[in-house]
This record gives structure tokens, C-alpha cells and sequence, in this order.
């Protein structure tokens, strides 16, 4: 990541979230990615708001906010979070009117 998308993100942290909240998601993701399971685990409960589908919206705020450039080289690291996310969940079909959310919300984990 640039030195100018990390001023960038920075700038959106201080205006519209809090201090660290990208990097508080991507070490939620990591941690979450490491985790054996072929899908990913539903009672491994981190704390509210720390779920897959909190950090994943604090990823879609961020990028709503960030200028062109920033917001390709964040988009890049997303989509390889969505591909994994998305190959390590289910589909919910009762959750569909969840996708207005994101879709994200819309897929459920091993229980």
C-alpha cells in the first residue's frame, strides 16, 4: 500500500470511523483467515462488532470515502478479501434482504 493511500485512509480513520479501524479489520481478517477450517467457524465469536460482516462494513465505509487512486489500491486488497470470504461462507438464502447491506451479510458460516 502507498504512503499516500495510507495518508489517505488515515484522513478518512480521523473524519468518519477511528484511530486504526482499516488496520483493525485487516488484523481481524488475517486472524479470521488463518484460522484451518475449510469455512469459516460461526460460534467463534470475537466480540460485537468484530465480526466478519462488522469489519467487512468498516472496509465498505472506508472506500466510499477515499480518493480515486487510494480507493483502487485499497479495492485491490478487498477483492482479495471478498474472494476469500466469499470461498470460505455459504450462501444464506433466508438472508437475502440482508444484501442491501452488503453481501457479505447475505452468506453464512459453519456452525
Amino acid at each position: 500500500m502507498s504512503a499516500r493511500t495510507r495518508v489517505a485512509i488515515r484522513r478518512v480513520e480521523d473524519q468518519e470511523l477511528w484511530p486504526n479501524a482499516v488496520a483493525d479489520a485487516l488484523a481481524r481478517f488475517e486472524w479470521v483467515f488463518r484460522q484451518p477450517a475449510r469455512y469459516l467457524n460461526a460460534s467463534e465469536v470475537c466480540s460485537p462488532g468484530m465480526e466478519v460482516e462488522d469489519v467487512r462494513d468498516v472496509l465498505e465505509q472506508v472506500l466510499l470515502h477515499l480518493p480515486c487512486g487510494a480507493r483502487r489500491d485499497v479495492g485491490r486488497l478487498i477483492t482479495r478479501i471478498d474472494e476469500e470470504l466469499e470461498r470460505r461462507t455459504l450462501p444464506e438464502p433466508n438472508n437475502a434482504e440482508l444484501a442491501v447491506f452488503g453481501w457479505w451479510w447475505t452468506r453464512m458460516r459453519e456452525r
